[in-house]
């Protein structure tokens, strides 16, 4: 048996599997099962860390993930180091290493903890006050200074060698907690033939079962019954039980996210497991199962190491066979710690003094201590402590003043009583409700498919508990279809109650301002700092909480926001709710960034897609360049040709000859049904009601607020089917846009949208030998202009494969775009290839459909607009239906600063120099002698070399802008000012003959 402080017999671990662990370089054994926090106590050792502000000497709290004191960073090499592990939860293993945090150069010796000594300079808000001045000493001084101090743990500095793993599902029933009411909610739901999954934090299931001693469920102890339930559940086919899986967060629509610690606790983990897995769970209902977390007593030096929750000695006790301590003092506002202190005595530990700060606790209590010989102190308070790295003794006075006494104690426990773990009904955006009887918050109005039930709903008794959570489980699958229905039956006896007011929130702190009586321990906050800040005119507990950082700590203020808020209202002199209450957000621990990050992390952090010709395009030295996530073939580069020479070769044999252009990236949406063409109607600003079967129509979508969203080809194949292109970068906010309009503003149409950008491969065919090239390879499509003409689309086969073939053209030559399934992209394309290069033909990229949609004045969302550009200022006013009476924007055109005078529009520039290529970004003014800040009339949008023309060619968005056709302007750069001529946009074929052959 391993530990000084092990109970001989006691807890649940083996003593015959021990486990070897380093602490601070010290070598420990503990018992396979134990927390590094059970072990390192089982070793005696208390002094766990340091605080985070005052460094002082810390102790283990809790028991599980309400600890604030004890995080440690834990390693198995140096690469597999991770900082703010709490070691109430971290499970240890042969050759785990911890170490402490926050202190230099060691645990028991810490020059920090000098910040102790000099706290009166540091009272809450002192940041806000000390460094407003002077201006210039803040990047100087105290921003470095800060920056070194800051944060708790140390990063690890090696790559992550570990994998992560997700898991998407979706299930019929969701529990978060797996204590006696989640137990009890799984085994109706799941009797049911619902589909079920119960996730549980801990390493086992039972909850408050594996410390509760006097609790029996069907005749037998609790957490036995406990073990053979989860065993029963994991047992049946419609059921997931997950340990070690904590639900961190809430969503909308019923989505949780859960942390699952796959090997973490394993000395020898399985290569090929994930350290940890993501499941993102779409559930139909939620029953939230999430229990309480016990409160600590706020009275002076409250946070020396030894002192816990009364909960936490008993799971040491009771599960890990710990005891806290041999002469253990009670300081309680609840009759819980009662319990504790029982439990402690029958195993031999002596029991000092139960100090209770009521005068009248629970029915039997006295007399059962009295029995045992242990002394009770009604209506006393512990108002300080002695100790350094370990409680010594503790002082108590009896309330209100007078009688002193120190008692000799090396640990003690507290109870200020429970508060209802309401964070994931918080989160499902719940909100919460306060109870005057028993003070303190419950979830209220549920906003989504969720119950809670149990502690976390503030339902205190063990059978009305287990009766709550049966009918939740029952209705919840009820709710969702379940046909069977067969109630499970579950009888409790035994438990305590756990209801309980704010007593123990600053009773033993007091109104010296001197005393240390700790709310958040984490941050170091004190309640005269929540009543300075009172002071100070924080009268909103949000306000409170950013001035003193209180619950702002990696615990999230889970046993200190309470104690918060009733000092705050007890200063203020009003009740609780009127305070208000802070934020409950995710996560509800914390998580790594691996399991967030998941598989995102190197060459998939930022996900490549590849068109169906990437492989071609690659082969035949394509330079590739990203926009978004998609590889797209920039230029050809042949031998001995730079960029600017590949683009040239590219640009004139398209407009000479022909080109192939792969466009498989463009957005592509299938709008179907018989409302379809009503639906485009109110979402584009052109008609397209009239738009026969078999032709296109160039589209423009804008914002509500009138500007320029996305543009792109649309062809109607059917009258109840369009066919929709967008910009590449535009194709998901395009079909989101889409179907936030259809389900919240037009949800009486009858349309379906679907996402089809990669069902597609799009091969584009431009140049004067475009129909040679493609005829022989088309198969019932007649390619005439009589037949198809220029803006149709007509559905055949190419190479014996489907294609819908539009005649569209973004180059301005005679063109088309052959869209067959991916599957069959690269097959066609050089089927298509083969046809081409012999006439002279090109394969060109993204540079030169720039320069050639550039010389023809077609533009680019996004490039040549900016968010701020409606039709009218890009010249497209053509594209606004004048007879429509409503589209999405229609009356954000109407604003009449819309239309003022003054604003910029879209105009071509021709420089002076003819072969001087403009910066794009670059600023545009009138008078390049005017003295800085010189006014800015616009700047460059597109700016290219264009062979074609034989001079460069560009863009711009300028002030009144076609107003100033012909008018010399000036580009101001850092070696010399550009004279340019404002002209049209087009700058090749004016008259747009070349695009009909």
């Amino acid at each position: 048996m391993s530990g000084v402080n092990r109970i001989p017999e006691g807890g649940r671990l083996t003593p015959a599997k021990t486990v070897r662990f380093t602490f601070d370089g010290d070598i420990y054994t503990g018992l396979e099962g134990d927390t590094l926090a059970s072990a390192l106590l089982a070793n005696g050792v208390h002094l766990m860390g340091r605080s985070f502000k005052y460094h002082r000497p810390r102790g283990v709290l809790g028991a599980g993930p309400e600890e604030p004191n004890a995080l440690m960073s834990i390693g198995r090499d140096r690469s597999r180091r991770q900082p703010n592990v709490r070691a109430t939860v971290q499970e240890i293993f042969d050759g785990m290493t911890a170490e402490s945090q926050n202190r230099w150069p060691s645990l028991g010796f810490d020059v920090g903890a000098i910040n102790d000594v000099l706290s009166p300079f540091f009272a809450a808000g002192f940041y806000y006050k000390t460094f407003m001045w002077p201006k210039a000493a803040w990047q100087k001084l105290y921003e470095p200074v800060i920056r070194s101090a800051a944060g708790l743990g140390v990063s690890p500095d090696e790559p992550d060698p570990d994998r992560y793993a997700n898991r998407y599902v979706h299930c019929d029933v969701l529990i978060i907690g797996g204590g006696v009411s989640g137990l009890s909610a799984a085994l109706a739901a799941a009797g049911t033939g619902a589909h079920v999954i119960l996730c549980d934090e801990q390493a086992h299931m039972g909850g408050a079962l594996a410390y509760e001693s006097c609790v029996s469920i069907n005749g037998q102890p609790g957490f036995n019954w406990a073990g053979q339930t989860a065993a029963e559940l994991a047992a049946m086919d419609n059921v997931r039980v997950l340990t070690r899986t904590t639900a961190f967060g809430y969503y909308a629509q019923n989505f949780v996210a859960l942390a699952e610690r796959v090997s973490d606790h394993l000395a020898e983990p399985d290569p090929d497991q994930p350290r940890e897995r993501l499941w993102q769970v779409r559930a139909k209902k939620v029953v939230i199962a999430a229990g309480a977390i016990e409160r600590h007593m706020v009275f002076a030096n409250n946070d020396r190491p030894g002192i816990m929750l009364s909960s936490a000695a008993r799971m040491y006790l009771n599960h890990y066979g710990v005891a806290v301590g041999t002469k253990v003092g009670v300081y309680t506002a609840n009759d819980s710690a009662y319990e504790a202190a029982f439990d402690l005595h029958s195993d031999g530990v002596s029991i000092e003094a139960i100090v209770d700060c009521r005068d009248n606790p629970g029915e039997g209590l006295l007399s059962k201590a009295a029995d045992l010989g242990i002394d009770v102190m009604t209506g006393h308070s512990v108002t300080d402590t002695k100790g350094a790295r370990r409680i010594s003794s503790m002082t108590v006075e009896r309330n209100g003043g007078g009688g002193a006494r120190a008692i000799a104690v090396d640990a003690l426990i507290m109870s200020a009583g429970w508060t209802p773990s309401v964070h994931m009904y918080s989160q499902s955006r719940g909100k919460v409700v306060w109870d005057a009887e028993s003070e303190r918050f419950l979830p209220g109005e549920n906003v989504q498919d969720c119950v809670s039930v149990g502690a976390c709903n503030g339902t205190d008794e063990l059978q009305a508990s287990i009766d709550e959570a049966v009918d939740a489980g029952l209705q919840a699958a009820k709710a969702v279809g379940a046909k069977r229905s067969s109630r499970p039956k579950i009888k409790g006896k035994g438990g305590v109650d756990w209801s309980g007011g704010m007593a123990g929130s600053g009773a033993g702190a007091g109104p010296d301002t001197t005393v240390k009586a700790f709310v958040d321990f984490q941050n170091d906050v004190t309640a005269k700092d929540i009543r300075l800040a009172v002071r100070e005119g924080m009268h909103s507990i949000e306000h409170v909480k950013r001035f003193t950082t209180t619950g702002m700590a990696s615990d999230q203020g889970k046993t200190s926001n309470i104690h918060g808020l009733a000092i705050a209202a007890e200063t203020l002199g009003k009740p609780v709710p009127e305070v208000g209450l802070t934020t409950f957000r995710a996560p509800y621990t914390p998580v790594t960034f691996g399991t967030i990050v998941n598989h995102g992390r190197g060459k998939l952090f930022d996900p490549t897609r590849c068109t169906p010709m990437h492989g071609w395009e690659e082969a035949h030295g394509a330079v590739f360049e990203d926009v978004g996530q998609w590889k797209r073939a920039w230029y050809y580069p042949r031998r001995g040709e730079d960029m600017h020479a590949a683009v040239n070769r590219e640009c004139r044999t398209v407009r000479q000859t022909a080109g192939l252009f792969d466009a498989s990236t463009l957005g592509k949406i299938e709008v179907v049904g018989p409302d379809a063409a009503k639906f485009l109607d109110l979402m584009y600003t052109n008609g397209w009601q009239k738009l026969k079967p078999g032709r296109c129509k160039y589209g423009i979508m804008l914002r509500e607020d009138g500007f320029i969203y996305d543009d792109g080809v649309v062809a109607r194949l059917a009258e109840d089917r369009f066919h929709v292109t967008t910009t590449t970068g535009g194709a998901p906010r395009v079909l989101n846009h889409m179907e936030d309009y259809l389900q919240t503003e037009f949800p009486d149409l009858d349309v379906w949208l679907t996402s089809t950008s990669e069902q597609w491969a799009v091969i584009a065919v431009q140049g004067p030998k475009a129909r040679e090239i493609i005829a022989p390879l088309v198969e019932d499509i007649d390619l005439s202009n009589e037949a198809m003409p220029h803006m149709s689309a007509r559905e055949g086969r190419i190479c014996g494969v489907p294609t819908r073939l539009f005649r569209v053209s973004f180059t301005g030559e005679a063109g088309y775009e052959v869209n067959v399934p991916a599957d069959y992209g690269q097959s066609v394309w050089e089927a298509i290839w083969a046809r081409a290069e012999p006439l002279g033909a090109c394969a060109y990229g993204t540079e030169t459909m720039h320069v050639l949609r550039a010389e023809k004045g077609f533009i680019i969302v996004g490039q040549d607009t900016d968010g701020t550009v409606t039709p009218q200022d890009a010249g497209l006013s053509w594209a606004i239906a004048k007879s429509k009476p409503d589209f999405v924007g229609i009356r954000g055109l109407m604003r009449p600063d819309l239309a003022a005078e003054g604003r910029k529009q879209l105009v071509g520039l021709k420089t002076k120099n003819s072969g001087i290529v403009l910066e794009e970004g670059a600023q545009i003014v009138a008078d390049p002698n005017e003295p800085v800040p010189m006014t800015m009339l616009g700047h460059v949008t597109s700016s290219y070399w264009s062979t074609n023309c034989g001079h460069s060619i560009a863009m711009a968005l300028i002030a009144n802008g076609r107003e100033r056709m012909g008018e010399t302007l000036y580009v101001p750069m850092p070696d010399r000012t550009i004279e340019v001529t404002v002209t049209g946009t087009v700058f090749f074929d004016e008259k747009g003959e070349r695009v009909n052959g």
